[in-house]
């Protein structure tokens, strides 16, 4: 059985030894001759150096080690080993109190970071269970209204159909939104790359969102308006690229200025496309920047659900673009339209030119 014996006790006792050698010094020095009382004196005092030693050893040092093996324990748990050899060094009061606050301001950090998050999960429940009960509510009221009225006109019923159908389909595209952002966060979907023309994917955007462009009189361009021969060839997952190049050509068309344009720039520079879709709108205010690909994050946000959309278009591209191991950058200037762009590699050996079949067979 192991005896435990507290720093204090043992302190007594070396002071209790401390003071025998002492009273025995007084005590027997006088009867001794000078040099006898001289050795005596110099064997006292290096018995009293060696205890009072022990006595700090048991008071200071001893203490010092178990708050030390307590911060080791700790740090060990933290996947992080503290190294003994400041045990020894000198000041080591002045090591453990560095250590420890070293040590709190590290939680501090992740105390912080836990309420950050926590903040952005209840504002991110929020915003979900807001999105989720819009279109519910609506469809919910437009069939209720057909159900309890037998009497509904034809058309009116028609009506009402169509408007629960179409936010149903909003409910639908809010899930599947989430279920792929919830996906890339996780790194479970994986970028098939392949090599393709994004002038020819843009020209094709440009005819899908044609109608919306037209209902605001928005003008959709390309830069530069001829391609090469060749066309701009990128390596990355067409459809997953073509789902970011759709977000942000429908957002500068709802945000932008109307009767202005909207311009796509395909510009090849080394071994990538920088690839940016430029609004000519209000611009976004300089404390949103960094903001605007957060899920559910709107600048106006009555504005942004009346111009429909889920709130997930931005942070969806954002992490698409990610995994094509870029990044995807806003500039932006009150009156001056915002900007969007990112970079996609070449593909390594460029694709040969296409020969229309009408010539192959010309010929």
């Amino acid at each position: 059985m192991r005896l435990t014996i507290s720093s204090r006790t043992i302190a007594l006792l070396l002071s209790m030894l401390v003071a025998c050698v002492l009273t025995a010094l007084a005590w027997v020095a006088p009867t001794l001759p000078l040099q006898q009382g001289v050795l005596a004196a110099g064997i006292t005092m290096a018995a009293c150096f060696l205890l009072i030693y022990l006595m700090f050893e048991a008071l200071i040092f001893r203490e010092i080690n178990n708050i030390y093996a307590g911060l080791e324990q700790i740090k060990r748990k933290e996947f992080r080993r503290m190294s003994n050899k400041f045990l020894f060094r000198p000041e080591p009061l002045k090591r453990m109190r560095e250590e420890i606050i070293d040590m709190a301001q590290r939680k501090q950090q992740e105390i912080d970071e836990l309420k950050r998050l926590q903040a952005l999960r209840r504002e991110f429940l929020a915003d979900v269970s807001h999105e989720l009960k819009t279109p519910i509510f609506a469809a919910q009221g437009f069939l209720h209204t057909v159900l309890d009225d037998d009497d509904i006109d034809e058309f009116v019923r028609t009506k009402f159909l169509r408007k629960a159908a179409t936010s149903l389909d909003a409910l639908d595209t809010l899930v599947q939104d989430l279920v792929t952002i919830s996906q890339l966060e996780k790194g479970v979907v994986r970028m098939r790359r392949q090599s393709f023309d994004v002038a020819e994917l843009v020209q094709d955007i440009f005819e899908q969102l044609e109608l919306k462009a037209s209902q605001r009189a928005v003008r959709l361009e390309i830069f530069p308006p001829t391609a090469p021969q060749t066309g701009v060839r990128v390596l990355a997952d067409r459809s997953r690229i073509r789902q970011v190049l759709i977000n942000l050509i429908d957002n500068a068309i709802k945000y932008g200025r109307e009767n202005g344009h909207v311009v796509v720039s395909l510009v090849e520079s080394g071994k990538s496309v920088r690839i940016s879709v430029r609004d000519d709108g209000e611009g976004i205010p300089k404390q949103h920047l960094n903001r605007i690909f957060e899920r559910f994050y709107r600048i106006d946000k009555s504005r942004s659900r009346d111009s429909g959309g889920s709130g997930l278009g931005l942070a969806i591209s954002k992490h698409i673009v990610e995994a094509h191991k870029s990044v995807i950058r806003v500039r932006s200037e009150m009156g001056q339209g915002t900007t969007l762009e990112f970079k996609l590699p070449k593909p390594r050996t460029p694709a040969p030119p296409q020969i229309p079949a009408d010539k192959v067979i010309g010929e």
